[in-house]
Order: C-alpha cells, then sequence, then structure tokens
C-alpha cells in the first residue's frame, strides 16, 4: 500500500501537521514565531553538513537544530534582547546554510527541495522518521503539559508552583529543534515556521480553553495539509508551498467568521 507515492505524501503531511500543532500553540502563545524561524533557517546549515559528511539529512539537521537552540536559550539568558538574537541567529543561520550547500559539489540542484520540500518525493523511511518524531513530540508535550502550560501562563506562577519556567522554555526549544528536522522534507526550512504558526492561530478564534485550541490547531493542520495535496494535484503546483496557502485560507475564514 505504501508503494503509493500520492499515500506517502499523504501521510507525511498528516504526520508533519499532526507533529507540529502541539508546539505550534505554545509558540502562538510565547511569542516565538521567530524562533521558529530561526531553528528552520538552520535546518539548510544542517542538510550541507551532513551532505558533505555523507549523514543522512534528518541527523544533519537535527543536530544543527539542536546546536541553534541551546545557542538561542544560552544568549538569551545571559541578558541578550531575544528579538537581537534570534533575528542574527535566523538570518545568519540561513545565509551560512545557503552558502555552504554551494560549496558542496553534486546538491546545488536539489537546493529548492529542501527550501520548500518535495513531500511528493517522500520514502517509507521518511515516514518512519516523521511519525516516530511526531510520537515523541505528543509524548514530551501530554507528560509536561501542565508545566509547560503553567510556564506560558506565568513564570511567577511556574516558580510558586516548584516549575522552573527556564527548563520548559528549553524543552519547547528542543522539541522545536525535532519538529524542524520531522517536517524539512514536507515543506522545506522556509515554509516549516508557517505549518507551526498559521494552524494555531486559525483555531486560536475559537478557542476556549488550551485543550480546545491544541485540538483545533491539529484539525486545522490535517485539513491544511490534505487541502493543499489536494490543490497541488489538481493545480499542478508545488505541494509544500500549496500545504501554506491552504492554511492562510483557512486562517482568513476563521478570522472572518470568528469576529461575526
Amino acid at each position: 500500500m505504501l508503494d503509493d507515492f500520492l499515500l506517502r505524501a499523504v501521510l507525511a503531511a498528516v504526520g508533519a501537521a499532526l507533529a507540529a500543532a502541539p508546539l505550534g500553540v505554545f509558540v502562538v502563545w510565547r511569542r516565538m514565531a521567530y524562533f521558529g524561524d530561526a531553528t528552520a533557517h538552520a535546518a539548510v546549515l544542517g542538510v550541507a553538513l551532513a551532505l558533505a559528511s555523507s549523514l543522512p539529512i534528518f541527523a544533519g539537521t537535527l543536530a544543527v537544530a539542536l546546536v541553534m537552540a541551546l545557542t538561542v536559550a544560552w544568549l538569551a539568558g545571559r541578558g541578550h534582547g531575544a528579538d537581537m538574537v534570534l533575528g542574527v541567529a535566523a538570518h545568519g543561520a540561513l545565509a551560512f546554510g545557503l552558502l555552504a550547500v554551494s560549496l558542496v559539489e553534486g546538491p546545488r540542484l536539489d537546493l529548492e527541495s529542501y527550501l520548500f520540500g518535495d513531500i511528493l518525493a517522500v520514502t517509507k523511511a521518511d515516514l518512519a522518521v516523521i511519525w516516530g518524531g511526531g510520537a515523541l513530540v505528543a509524548a514530551l508535550i501530554l507528560t509536561r503539559w501542565g508545566r509547560l502550560v503553567t510556564a506560558t501562563v506565568s513564570e511567577d506562577l511556574a516558580w510558586a508552583a516548584g516549575i522552573d519556567p527556564r527548563r520548559e522554555r528549553l524543552v519547547l526549544m528542543l522539541a522545536l529543534a525535532l519538529v524542524v528536522a520531522v517536517a524539512l522534507k514536507v515543506v522545506g526550512a522556509l515554509l516549516i515556521g508557517a505549518l507551526l504558526i498559521i494552524p494555531a492561530a486559525a483555531a486560536r478564534p475559537w478557542s476556549r480553553t488550551p485543550e480546545g485550541m491544541l485540538a483545533g490547531a491539529a484539525t486545522l493542520g490535517v485539513a491544511s495539509a490534505l487541502g493543499g495535496l489536494w490543490a497541488a494535484w489538481v493545480l499542478d503546483t508545488p505541494a509544500g508551498p500549496s500545504v501554506v496557502c491552504a492554511a492562510v485560507v483557512l486562517f482568513a475564514l476563521s478570522v472572518v467568521t470568528g469576529r461575526r
């Protein structure tokens, strides 16, 4: 059954959307959109390092994304402005990544697939990585849900409850790095941030509880993935950007109907 490339694409898109949904709500609540972009841009450098060292692409992107997350967390903890750190990290990582890819022989022609995704070329091994990574993220969020929500609502409240908000923020950053590595094949480094943010933002006008927003983000993320793939198949457009466009349409509908 998995020999059908279209079925593999659907499973990959749904898996990436479900992996991104739990973190997307925290990205929106904590206003960490720029951090998601910085980590995603670092994935390009991970691709170059993986190609140069003959490592799996997932291993290279995950390693660099983790280093980026830890570096940003360390610099922010040293008193540097978060906006400044993320701005330097996002643009610097992308520039060094593009430069590194240009110096590696062979993969230059495939750069577009790493930037915008190549979901129709997903393999069975890629599916295992996407769904395995998504399961890890889901387990992490499920086991730490209360702590993460408390630390997001108020750091003072978290300290009073015996929760270290710095640790919870680091957990989120590391989980974001994992999602970036998982979703790279689906939507590419330049569009991963959109997969994290837009479904969660679309679910927000209709949500009354944190759990409701999480469920709404997951539902809209899956709808965006399926709608984008359908549009790509019918209109012969790139699959990754089509998924993001579908998410934007759902966000616009949510904003308009939510206000009414």
